[in-house]
């Protein structure tokens, strides 16, 4: 299997990582697309340089957070959340509205955090354990478990206040 093949194949199995972070790093469906054909541009540029150390997935989190973080620095996008309305949720069989308001809730404060604590806490609720975050943010994994206990209190305290 050639390069582009490889690249095309691996972009697909993880597409929902690069649809997550758009979502959560962007207000928009232009700058939701725009975002996304970066990350993936930035990925191609970076893909030679992918080395086996680390999975995959990790690998993409990585350059896909930086280049939101990135792209919001630069000034490039003027806004860094997304209304919970333009997220696709899921509706199953068991659909619950009480549950879907309190989803819609959280990810209402979600999006009030710094650019720094968004990216943990996505990687926190993708089930990633604080070694692999550590790893796709280059931070401690202490420093890592520190931040997302301190994002935890933040969201648990503005929760309760409403």
């Amino acid at each position: 299997m050639g390069k582009e093949e490889s690249f095309t194949r691996i972009i697909k199995e993880n597409e929902g990582v690069i649809f997550k972070i758009t979502t959560i790093y962007t207000q928009n469906g232009q700058d939701q697309k725009d975002l996304y054909q970066e990350i993936v541009y930035q990925l191609w540029k970076s893909f030679d340089s992918f080395r086996n150390e680390s999975k995959i997935s990790t690998w993409m989190y990585r350059i896909a957070l930086n280049t939101a973080i990135g792209q919001l620095k630069k000034g490039k996008k003027h806004s860094t959340t997304t209304g919970i309305d333009q997220v696709v949720l899921r509706q199953t069989e068991n659909y619950d509205p009480e549950f879907e308001n309190r989803l819609k809730m959280v990810y209402e404060h979600i999006h009030e955090l710094n650019i720094l604590e968004k990216g943990l806490i996505l990687l926190l609720l993708e089930g990633k354990k604080y070694q692999e975050i550590a790893e796709i943010t280059g931070l401690s994994e202490t420093n890592v478990g520190t931040r997302i206990s301190r994002i935890k209190q933040k969201l648990k305290s503005r929760i309760l206040k409403k």
